[in-house]
């Protein structure tokens, strides 16, 4: 079937199972996510399998190491999968929300509730674990679901699916609210980014090449969410104690993620001390260094090799063990520096000062900042949202982990006496 038929019939088959999600209570929807939860735990070597041949797959492709990691399915993180859709599942129901109420002097009652958005697709890559969490958090939210993965994950992403329709079968909400859009096909994605009308809403997850693709050419309102150039800013009142676990944190906990550090800025002021330990530790960790010429030369002195930075290393989203280093003469020029080549996703500072702290808040126009903590904390499960369909770096409707509330829109009720204008 030729791609734009065929996204408008599952567009238009989830939409009317979506009636489905409309009649059924807060408990119902929760119930059902909950029951997914337990049947990917269940389905486990069944998903294993799946993903042992996309992996195999892209093993014999070239895929870089880091994208493989994206990839990669373990039991472990099937079981994460599940808890995340079990927190989901016991979280406040999203929907019917009064979010604002009041009478107006000719008595109509005014009152603005939350509803869902209808049907929602997800265009995104590599990481299988996304067609869970969008799944679970749109179904939950009231919303159906169209799940345009990579063919990279075409065999996970299908076994996936599977199992949560299965799953759906045995309640009263229609397996149809989950519709997996073919993904061998390229030009699906096209179909579904020019669906209007069809489609509610498009959110893309993946590389900035991707996600820019479907701001430029999507003709269905989009939600943004954005590339990962994260910095950590270790202030003259740091304590270099707590700088370095996060420094390491940041950037070798999970490398390939949108949240990992991509550089790390230091005050001069405490460069000669905290470098030489920080590089020691990073390339120890077989992260590879992109420096500026003064703390080149720091690491001339203590023996550690790092390379010159390009101009361009500074805004690139590695996704690997790959870090930019910089020695900056005060907080302001660090702040310059993260406006300049960052993404407005996550800044971190490290301090005990804490005009200094609330000075970098200040000046962080992003979707999330920290304070002594790792730039990983940007997540959806960890700050308690249960799993995350994003994270947004836009400004408009949503800006950070994006969570069941995000997930919705309103709708004004007006209630009158027979008023007329």
């Amino acid at each position: 079937m030729e791609a734009t038929s065929l996204v408008n019939q599952l567009a238009e088959s989830a939409r009317t199972a979506s009636r489905t999600l409309i009649a059924a209570s807060a408990a119902e929807r929760s119930t059902a996510v909950n029951q997914i939860a337990e049947e990917l735990v269940a389905g486990t070597e069944r998903i294993l399998r799946a993903n042992a041949l996309d992996i195999e797959r892209a093993k014999s492709s070239g895929m870089q190491s880091s994208m493989v990691d994206r990839l990669l399915l373990t039991a472990d993180r099937i079981q994460g999968m599940a808890d995340g859709a079990r927190q989901i599942s016991q979280l406040p129901d999203p929907l019917n929300r009064i979010l604002h109420e009041r009478t107006l002097a000719n008595g109509l009652k005014l009152k603005q509730v939350s509803v869902p958005f209808g049907v929602v697709g997800m265009v995104y890559e590599a990481r299988p674990n996304v067609t869970v969490d969008a799944a679970v958090i749109l179904l939950k939210s009231g919303n159906a679901a169209l799940l345009r993965g990579s063919s990279s994950a075409s065999a996970s992403n299908a076994v996936l699916v599977e199992i949560m329709r299965e799953s759906l079968s045995r309640g009263p909400i229609s397996p149809d609210v989950i519709q997996l859009v073919p993904s061998q096909d390229r030009s699906t994605v096209g179909a579904l980014l020019h669906a209007r009308g069809k489609v509610d809403l498009v959110i893309p997850r993946g590389s900035a090449e991707l996600i820019r693709r479907v701001v430029d050419d999507s003709s269905v309102p989009t939600i943004e969410t954005g590339a990962g150039v994260c910095h950590v800013y270790v202030d003259e009142f740091a304590d270099l104690d707590k700088a370095l676990p996060i420094v390491m944190n940041s950037k070798t906990h999970r490398p390939s993620v949108c949240n990992a550090a991509e550089t790390l800025l230091v005050h001069s002021a405490v460069a000669e001390k905290f470098l030489p330990i920080a590089l020691k530790a990073l390339i120890d960790a077989g992260v590879k260094i992109h420096a500026d010429s003064e703390t080149k030369e720091i690491a001339k002195r203590s023996a550690q090799n790092v390379d010159l930075a390009s101009e361009e290393d500074w805004s690139t989203e590695y996704n690997a063990l790959e870090m930019n280093v910089a020695v900056v003469p005060s907080l302001i020029f660090a702040a310059d520096h993260i406006q300049k080549y960052g993404t407005q996703h996550t800044e971190a500072i490290v301090t005990e000062n804490m005009e200094r702290a609330h000075q970098f808040i200040a000046l962080s126009d992003c979707a999330a900042v920290m304070v002594n903590a790792s730039t990983r904390f940007t997540d959806g499960e960890q700050m308690g949202f249960g799993a995350e369909i994003g994270i947004s770096n836009q400004k408009l409707h949503a800006r950070g982990p994006m969570g069941l509330e995000q997930m919705t829109t309103t709708t004004w009720i007006v209630w009158g006496t027979g008023q007329i204008r």
